[in-house]
């Protein structure tokens, strides 16, 4: 869903940018609370983001814009865009299309550290092959 941008540059001004120009973004399902990843935005990637509704990140790999689900079809359209207290990280409530980890997964957040390992807690639900065509 589209939101109104004329308070851009409050919002903009807000928000706690690194050296870089980025800031720490998480995306959670809005209906059920899961954290599904952690990607980096820019200003231009917030209001992309904000105008379309589609989320749209900062790649640091590929240093362009990356709109999530461009290459695997699995996108996220935002539904609350939240800046925390100190302005440094924001908290996108999103409507996850598919899996949204590049490994397959619902979550990047798919490893837990328990009894002293690292256990693999979620599995992969679509192959990547499937979504990346490699």
């Amino acid at each position: 869903m589209a939101q109104e941008t004329d308070g851009l540059p409050t919002l903009l001004d807000s928000i706690t940018f690194d050296g870089n120009g980025l800031v720490p973004a998480i995306a959670q399902q809005h209906d059920s609370g899961e954290i599904l990843m952690l990607a980096w935005m820019n200003a231009e990637a917030i209001a992309e983001t904000l105008r379309t509704g589609r989320v749209c990140y900062w790649s640091r790999s590929r240093r362009r814009l990356w709109r999530k689900g461009e290459t695997s079809g699995q996108t996220q359209q935002l539904l609350e865009l939240l800046v925390d207290c100190d302005g440094d990280t924001l908290l996108l409530k999103v409507d996850q299309t598919g899996v949204a980890c590049h490994t397959g997964r619902r979550s990047c957040f798919f490893r837990a550290w328990r009894d002293g390992r690292l256990e693999t807690i979620a599995e992969v639900a679509v192959d990547p092959a499937t979504l990346y065509g490699a």
